[in-house]
This record gives structure tokens, sequence and C-alpha cells, in this order.
């Protein structure tokens, strides 16, 4: 009679003595040969990829605006060398400054050495012409070609399409021309004039002006406000780099003490979460009463609306008071989580402890996320420079424009050297063929949309690997120290280079594979927000509803990957194995002990977050005494427009270098769990099965 088999077990088989197994595996093999060369073949297409757009694309065409005719304005050797301005004949048919800027303004441009600065009709300057020549010379420079004198008619001159109509005063911006908008007594004006000319018989007002370009307004304010933001980083860009130096040393500070007093500094921590955040409803509390009498403070978010100027809102009361109502919630919470986690916080902090044992081993670890900053900056300049090339390749594309758009050849491409001898421009009296945008008809023009999205595509694969070696890296380094029978003794020398050799040599397959899977969800997602946004507006309820929906799964299935890979390779770091074998060890591990280890690593992540905070909290507060003057003892601070802007920079900066060096405690506490636990079940404490856990380590995470 035939023996029964015995049914698989859905959590896996748990780990059986092996007297052979002394930490990560030495001799392995290659693991995931497709994937790496897939991987491989992915960024030689990437090489061919940028190589090819350096070719066809010419960033000046970013750099330098382009008249009607595709010439570029301020290029040195060109014609154009001393006219770097573009020059818009009729403003009033544009119906945007985003259109302006795109270059498809359906009237003449010109590029000009400088704006006109007064107000200036042709049909002026014929009259003055036989006592003042002066007028037609400054106004001759607004024209397509110089003329020697205004003899010309104006329907003769519009026709043609040779000079304006009329000049008003302009500001450049952008390198174009624009015009120099500004509010007297609260009324609009244009070069202080409310009504002026414009050189057809009609009299038109700034508004109308204005309605032309309903955003050059927004636009004027975001120049002056980018002036100011460039003027507070150029005061204090020392301050900012003290200030990211600081942090760095306090994240390495901190490091340092929790190797001798984890228990005693997470309270510190905790205090000093505690206290920034207590420091922040005081000041919001201060200031939302120095504000109680003061004239507009009573007004609310709502009826000052969308401002650039970011201290107006600073002086409303209402938004002092929802600061400090965010901070007290902010603050509830964080009491009530050290109060009901109090018990796994004890356990977090043995972890943090054992922690730092092993990077006092292996401190070459905290040097390692220099290393993932090199090439997350390197694949960020490729991939950026990428965009840029190909989004400039192609050739100068021309299109017919007509007034009013009443031609039935409006839009179509056009040869702008003979197109005044075509049938077209008989047919639609006033059409002009007009520069719109570079582009092409070859394959590689067609296909420039497709190679962006692939360009983006291998850029998320590549940041995700370079995410992926880190971890297996660090993981590799950390097993090294908890296998170790003897420590320090018998943990291998170099662990972090030997740990990074295997990982690049043995298993670049299996770290593509990884990362390949996170990048195909992360482009799904930014296909959902591209379709969100085209969408937008002709979407039903129903629709918004389903895409939110997505949006959501989405999300945490790329939560749930990242933790799922985070675990894998750290068993591809032990063992060496291919990446779905190790995803299912890994997680057949965690399931069989899901009510012991679950929550304690999520836990300890808690722990390193509030350090992230502390780091950050301390630089932000010092950095708001500096830059609002409120240490004139001390030190004087800067004299800024907005002194956000440098905080921000601070604050933000702060952050990332804390999450840099934290983040080697977080992969060292999570490879301490797998460890942990593979140690649990291959071993028993005995004599013949010794566990390789520290006797701290052991009493603590089997309670």
């Amino acid at each position: 009679m035939a023996k029964k088999r015995k049914p698989p077990n859905i959590k896996g088989d748990p780990r059986t003595f092996d007297p052979d197994f002394k930490g990560p595996v030495v001799n392995r093999s290659c693991t995931d040969v497709l994937c790496f060369i897939i991987f491989i073949l992915f960024i030689i297409g990437y090489i061919i990829l940028g190589l090819i757009a350096w070719v066809h694309g010419d960033p000046r065409r970013v750099a330098y605006p382009t008249d009607s005719q595709g010439h570029f304005c301020g290029q040195k050797g060109t014609p154009n060398e001393n006219k770097s301005i573009l020059f818009y004949f009729n403003l009033f048919s544009c119906t945007s400054p985003s259109v302006m800027v795109n270059l498809q303004c359906p009237t003449t441009q010109i590029c000009v050495s400088k704006c006109p600065e007064k107000f200036l009709t042709y049909v002026e300057t014929q009259l003055l012409y036989k006592n003042d020549k002066t007028s037609w010379t400054y106004y001759s420079q607004f024209c397509k070609s110089p003329f020697p004198k205004s003899d010309r008619s104006l329907s003769q001159i519009l026709m043609d399409d040779d000079c304006p109509a009329a000049i008003f005063p302009s500001k450049p911006f952008l390198q174009r021309c624009f015009p120099d908008f500004s509010t007297k007594n609260g009324t609009l004006t244009v070069g202080n004039k409310t009504m002026f000319e414009d050189g057809k018989g009609k009299t038109r007002n700034a508004g109308e002006l204005r309605a032309a370009a309903n955003r050059i307004n927004k636009i004027l304010d975001a120049k002056s406000l980018g002036m100011r933001l460039f003027e507070d980083y150029a005061t204090t860009w020392y301050w900012i780099l003290m200030g990211l130096i600081i942090a760095m040393l306090l994240s390495w500070i901190f490091l340092i003490l929790l190797r001798f007093t984890a228990g005693f500094l997470f309270w510190v921590f905790m205090s000093g979460v505690v206290g920034v955040i207590g420091y922040g409803i005081w000041h919001c509390y201060k200031e939302y009463n120095n504000l109680r009498g003061r004239q507009n403070s009573h007004f609310t978010i709502y009826d000052i609306g969308i401002q650039t100027d970011i201290s107006m809102y600073l002086q409303l009361r209402q938004t002092w008071f929802a600061f400090m109502i965010i901070l007290c919630i902010l603050e509830a919470l964080v009491i009530l989580t050290l109060i009901f986690l109090r018990n796994r916080i004890r356990i977090s902090i043995a972890l943090l402890k054992e922690g730092s044992k092993a990077i006092r081993y292996v401190p070459t670890t905290l040097i390692y996320p220099v290393l993932t900053f090199t090439f997350l900056s390197i694949c960020i300049c490729y991939w950026a420079v990428t965009a840029v090339y190909l989004a400039t390749s192609g050739l100068p594309i021309y299109k017919i424009i007509a007034p009013a758009g009443q031609c039935k050849h409006e839009n179509k491409t056009c040869d702008p050297e003979i197109f005044n001898t075509t049938e077209i421009s008989k047919a639609c009296p006033g059409a002009q063929c007009i520069f719109a945008f570079y582009g092409g008809k070859s394959v590689y023009h067609q296909y420039i949309p497709t190679l962006q999205i692939f360009n983006l595509f291998v850029f998320l694969w590549l940041i995700n690997f370079v995410f992926a070696l880190g971890q297996c890296t660090l993981a590799g380094a950390f097993a090294s120290y908890y296998w170790a029978s003897k420590k320090p003794e018998d943990i291998p020398p170099y662990p972090l280079f030997t740990a990074f050799g295997r990982a690049i040599r043995y298993h670049t397959g299996s770290l593509a594979f990884g990362s390949l899977i996170l990048a195909l969800i992360q482009m799904f997602r930014i296909v959902l927000e591209y379709l969100d946004k085209r969408l937008k507006e002709s979407q039903n309820n129903i629709s918004k509803f389903l895409q939110c929906c997505l949006k959501c799964c989405f999300w945490c299935l790329e939560k749930a990957v990242k933790f799922l890979n985070r675990n894998a390779y750290v068993m591809i770091a032990i063992y060496g194995k291919n990446f779905c074998r190790s995803a299912r060890d890994a997680f057949n591990l965690l399931i069989r002990n899901v009510l012991k280890v679950a929550v304690m690593d999520k836990v300890t992540d808690f722990v390193l977050i509030l350090g992230k905070m502390l780091v950050t909290g301390c630089i932000g507060v010092l950095a708001f005494l500096l830059f609002t003057e409120r240490l004139p003892i001390l030190i004087e601070g800067p004299s800024l427009n907005y002194y956000w802007v440098p905080l921000l920079t601070v604050v933000i900066g702060s952050y990332l270098v804390a999450h840099g060096f934290f983040s080697v405690y977080a992969m060292c506490i999570d490879t301490l769990f797998i460890c942990f636990l593979e140690d649990l079940e291959r071993n028993d404490g005995s004599t013949e099965r010794p566990y390789y856990m520290t006797q701290s380590l052991l009493k603590i995470l089997k309670k």
C-alpha cells in the first residue's frame, strides 16, 4: 500500500540544524541569470538612447528663445548674437503667457537687443518723421529689417508684417518682452498709463492687455518671488551648509551614543521630540495672542485666497491657530504611542543595543550611504540630461497662423521661404508661416514620447536597483557579524566590501529582478497620475472613485513589495539563492513567527524615526532662531526676504542627512531579526547546537 504524501505546509518547513553552516554562504553561484542579461541589455539600450539623444538634441532650444523663423536669440556666431530677447508684434493675439513661453503665440516674433521703453505707434512715427527722425530710428529697431524712412502706409506694413502697429513699455522676463504692468492707486497700468493707442485706430486699456495675457501678472510676481528667493539663498548658503554639517555630526553622535546608552538616549529622544513639539505649540499660541487686535488679522485664509507672498498667511490669527491645533494633535499622538507601546519599546531598546554592537564591529557601514548617494546622483543626472536632449530633438516645424483663425489651412505645416509664393497666402490674406515647435517626420522623431517613457522606466529601475544593492550589501555585512561564534574574533575581514563584491558578482540578476517589480508598480502609479490629470475635467464620480481605489491599491502593493524585497535581500545575502526562493523563504519565516516578531521591526523603525525627528527638530529650531534674528545676543542673523526659504532647506536637508545614517541602523536591526529567527529554528541552545545570538538578546526576545 502506497505511503500517503504529507501535504505541504503553507508556512514552509522550519530550518534544520546544519553543522556546516557558519554564516553567509561563501561558495555560491550566479542567480537569476536571465534577468541579469535583460538588465544589462536595458542598460546598453539606455546608454545608446543617451548617445542618440545627445546627437539629435540641442539644449540651446531651452536656453535661448526662438523667433518666427526658428533662429535662436542671443546665440554666438549668428546675426542675433547681440539680440538675446524675443519681441512679440501683437500681444493682443496671444491668449496666455504659457503660449508665449512655448513659442506658439500667433503673431510675428523677432529677436531684439532690448525691450521697448515707451509708447509709440507706427502712425505717430510717420507724423513726426519730418521734424524728428529719432522716433523712427528708435521704432525701426523693432521691425523685421531696418527701413531708411517710414514712407509706407500702415495697411501695407501690417499686410507685409514688417513692423508692429504699436509698441509699449515692456520688461525682459525669461528672455521675452512682457508688458511692464504695475498698480497705481489700485488701478492697473502699463508704463504709468491706463489708456493707450494700439496703432490700429483703437484705444486700449491696461485691462484689455491683461485679458490678452491673462496670467502675465502671476508670472511677473513669480519673477519677483524668484529673485527674492535667489537673494535669500545667496545670503544664507553658508549657514545652510553649516546646518547640514551640524546635522551630520549630530547623527554621528547619536549613533555613537546608541552603542553605550541606548535606553537613556531613547528617552532623551522622547523628551526632545515632546519638547520640540511643545515649543512649537507655545510659539504658535504666542503668535496667535500677539496678533489679537491687529488690523486685518481676523481675516481667514479663504478671504485672502492664494497668494505667492507666504508672509501674508503668517499675519492671520487663523493660520497660527491651525498650526497650534495640528501640533497639539501630534503631541497627543506621540504621548499616547509611548504609553501603549511601552513594553515593545523595551524590546526595541535591546535590539538597538545589539545593533550598536554590530555597527561598532563593522564601522564602515556608516560610510555606505555616501556611496548610495553618489550612485543616485549619477542616475538622476543621466536621466535629467537625457530627458532634456530628447525634448530638444528635432527640426523647426512651421505652421500656418491666420488672423481670427479664418482660414481652412490653419495649423497646417508650411515652408517660410516659399510661403508667400504659394496659393495659401492668396487664399488667406494676412496668414503667416510661423515657427511652432521642434519635431520631425523620421522614425526617431515620431517615437520621442516612447523614448521618454523608456528613459523614465529605466531610471526607476536603476534607482530601485541602487537601493536593493545597498540593502543586500548591508545585510551581508551584519549577517557576518551575527553568525560569528566569537565576536569580534570570528568576524571575517572587511565584511562590507566582501558583501558588496558578492552582491555585484553573484546576485545582480536577483537584485535587478526585485527592483524591476518595484519599477513596474511605480511606473503604473505614474501612468495613473498622468491619466488623472489629463482626464480630470471629463471624469464622473464613479470613474474618480475607481481611480482613487486603484491609486490606493497600488500604493499598498508598493509598500508590501518593498517590505518583502527588503527581507528577500537579507536571505540572498545569507544563502545566495535566487530572488523568488529567497522571497518565499523570508515570507514563510515571518509567517511562522508572526506573533513574535511581526511588529518588532516596525517598533524599531518608530524609534529610529524619533531619532530623525530629534535631529531635524534641533537643527530646525536653531535655524528658526537664527533666520528670524531671535539670537541677537549670541549671533546676528542674516536679513532675509523670506526666512522660511533657508529654514525649509535646512530642515529637509537635515532630515535627509539623518535618514541616511539611521537607515544603516534600520537595515542592521532587520537583518538581526531574520538571523535571530533562523538561529532559533536551526539551534536549540545545547552544547551540540549552540545559539549564535548574544545571551542578552536571547533573554529578551524569548520572553
